[in-house]
């Protein structure tokens, strides 16, 4: 049978095989060197030195809070006596109820958390607009204002902590909470700059152009800011939030300059009124400071996610 009769299908083959041949010349021939297999212990010792580095230092952070909690189960001899034990025997569970009724502990909750809702407010709304404005918004010297604002961050506490209770002072405002809030509303608590600075670089890496089209459409800076750079935000919003949250929870210097009356206390101050001069109630401290302590590890174990997205993208752009 000639060429002509063959089917299509059959006149076809002898060009896709040239084509294979071809294909197979061009390749190089592997070498002879380590397979990916041969390769594999050296990744798992390397695994299972990191691991090992991970553990170590997980268990160096881990042993103080669990000699907190440790000593919430101990009466004062147990906490004290020499070599320490590390088991409670018998567990002191009495420690917690006598902790949370020697003071009024809720009063002072209620107090931490007013304190708490007004300054994370102000925080971030005036610490967005700050970012806002520096990131978003083209305006003559606006790097320059930046930098500047960011050799604040140098500047010691101490330095100010003077003048800045004069000033309270002169406006009548010691032993209230005014001078605990109101800082909060122009960028200035405690991590105020830092905190410009993270939603800044947050900022920085949503795109040009959904400004750009609301611009077009008629939007105003404000409602850019509103209703596209703010629901965007949520990461960064959330880290500013758990930041500030901490910041305002564990403060005690604040409290202990500006505040004298008792039904005014905080939690940090009421921690602190177990340790007399004299004599501590060590079992009732760390009880209540156990008690403490838990809101804060509940805020960043079901915010973890967030907060580490929030932390990553602030660092994309400069």
């Amino acid at each position: 049978m000639s060429q002509e009769t063959l089917p299509i299908g059959t006149q076809q083959r002898p060009s896709v095989t040239r084509s294979k041949d071809r294909r197979s010349r061009g390749r190089v021939a592997p070498t002879s060197g380590l397979r990916p297999r041969d390769r594999r212990p050296g990744r798992m010792l390397g695994r299972i030195v990191l691991w090992a580095v991970l553990i170590i230092g997980a268990a160096a952070m881990l042993i103080p809070f669990l000699w907190l909690v440790r000593s919430a189960l101990m009466n004062d001899d147990q906490i004290l006596i020499a070599p320490p034990q590390w088991w409670p025997n018998p567990f002191a569970w009495g420690n917690f109820s006598g902790a949370l009724t020697a003071q009024p502990f809720a009063l002072y909750f209620l107090n931490t958390i007013t304190i708490e809702f007004v300054v994370i407010t102000g925080t971030v709304l005036t610490c967005a607009v700050s970012a806002f404005s520096f990131s978003r918004l083209r305006w003559r010297g606006r790097n320059v204002v930046f930098g500047i604002l960011l050799t604040s961050v140098m500047l010691p506490y101490a330095v100010t902590l003077i003048p800045t209770f004069i000033m309270w002072s002169e406006l009548q405002a010691l032993n209230t909470f005014i001078p605990l809030m109101v800082p909060a509303w122009f960028a200035g608590a405690g991590g105020g700059v830092f905190n410009i600075f993270l939603m800044r670089q947050f900022f920085l890496t949503i795109p040009f152009e959904l400004d750009e089209a609301a611009y077009i459409d008629g939007a105003s800076p404000w409602r850019v800011f509103w209703t596209i750079i703010m629901p965007l935000s949520k990461p960064v919003i959330v880290v500013v939030v758990i930041f500030t949250f901490i910041g305002v929870w564990n403060d005690f210097l604040g409290p202990l300059l500006y505040l004298s009356s008792d039904n005014k206390f905080t939690l940090a101050l009421g921690l602190a009124s177990f340790q007399g001069q004299y004599t501590a109630q060590w079992g009732y401290l760390m009880a209540a400071s156990t008690v403490v302590i838990l809101p804060i590890i509940l805020l960043f174990f079901f915010l973890q996610r967030y907060f580490v997205e929030g932390v990553t993208l602030t660092g994309v752009k400069g």
